[in-house]
């Protein structure tokens, strides 16, 4: 990565997803502008996907990047577990005649994001008030599952850049002994991803199928989904309401970690899309079910990420803040 002397508007930002990647231009401090959402699998590289947005968007001096991309970012390759994309951070550069391409993990974008949104892009999940200058928990499920966080250093809060979806999942009652039991005997290792994702929604369904002796209807969590919401499935629902109590106790692990009295905040395109009945779910008596700490627990807030595209706000910020420690190095 390399950085110039100065720091020159328009700057790109990008929200790589498993599934969509999403891109703009800050063209004045802390303005977004050309937002694009598009499908991956529209393109056969992230190079192809960039270079065509900024074609679109008729954008040829961006000088300045940075991406949220969904995995780990340890060096400088970079290969998705959700998505066959791979690439050199510093071939892609020097591809896209960038000065600065800076790469980090999309949930520490998203959490950067965190103190930027306003109050009426979160929905609060029960809990007290946040305390100020405290720890902030993150995840959300999506494609795969994201986990970040916040924490009060000397200088602000600091981010955190790990892989917290891939820790082994933990089953709370019988019925999810039975459903990482099921989840084991097809893949071995049970991640709390495996579970806590688009894909583990559908496999939540299948096991519970299973469970009770019943055909496997092939169901997408999309289709699950839509047939929870809409009343259409009592088994759907069930599932969605199954779902949503284990990433509860994701969740309160997280919290209990990291000591969240900033709140945990919910991301992903899961949850956000459930509406009311997350709120109706058993995810806040899941929550706060931790035996001697319930009661630590149960004033945590917990808020539902409402915002159209936080992690393009946090790779702004993760830019920014980048840009002006390398002018003052």
């Amino acid at each position: 990565m390399s950085t110039g002397l100065h720091s020159l508007y328009p700057r790109l930002v990008g929200d790589i997803g498993g599934t969509y990647v999403r891109f703009a231009l800050e063209t004045a401090p802390g303005v977004l502008e050309e937002v694009d959402v598009r499908t991956c699998a529209s393109f056969a590289s992230l190079q192809e996907a960039v270079e065509d947005y900024l074609r679109q968007s008729g954008t040829h001096s961006v000088k300045h990047a940075a991406f949220g991309i969904a995995t780990a970012v340890t060096a400088d390759w970079v290969s998705m577990l959700n998505h066959p994309w791979q690439f050199s951070i510093e071939v892609l550069r020097k591809a896209l005649d960038l000065q600065t391409l800076l790469m980090i993990n999309d949930f520490t974008a998203l959490a950067l994001s965190l103190p930027q949104l306003p109050l009426h892009q979160l929905r609060q999940i029960g809990g007290e008030s946040a305390r100020a200058g405290s720890a902030l928990a993150l995840i959300g499920p999506g494609t795969g599952l994201g986990v970040s966080g916040l924490i009060p250093g000397p200088n602000g809060l600091i981010p955190l850049a790990g892989e917290g979806g891939h820790v082994g999942f933990a089953p709370w009652d019988e019925e999810e002994v039975s459903i990482w039991r099921f989840a084991h005997a097809r893949f071995g290792h049970v991640s709390a991803e495996r579970l806590l994702s688009g894909s583990g929604l559908a496999l939540i369904h299948q096991a519970r199928l299973a469970l009770l002796g019943l055909p496997d209807e092939q169901l997408s969590a999309a289709e699950i989904t839509r047939r929870a919401l809409g009343g259409q499935c009592a088994l759907c629902l069930a599932t969605l309401h199954r779902f949503c109590a284990m990433l509860g106790s994701a969740a309160a692990s997280l919290a209990l970690t990291l000591g969240a009295w900033g709140g945990v905040y919910i991301g992903g395109g899961i949850v956000p899309r459930l509406g009311d009945e997350f709120a109706r779910s058993p995810f806040r008596a899941r929550f706060d079910d931790a035996g001697r700490l319930s009661g630590y627990l149960a004033s945590i807030p917990v808020f539902v990420i409402d915002s159209p595209y936080p992690g393009l706000i946090g790779a702004r910020v993760a830019l920014d803040s980048f840009l002006q420690e390398s002018n003052h190095a």
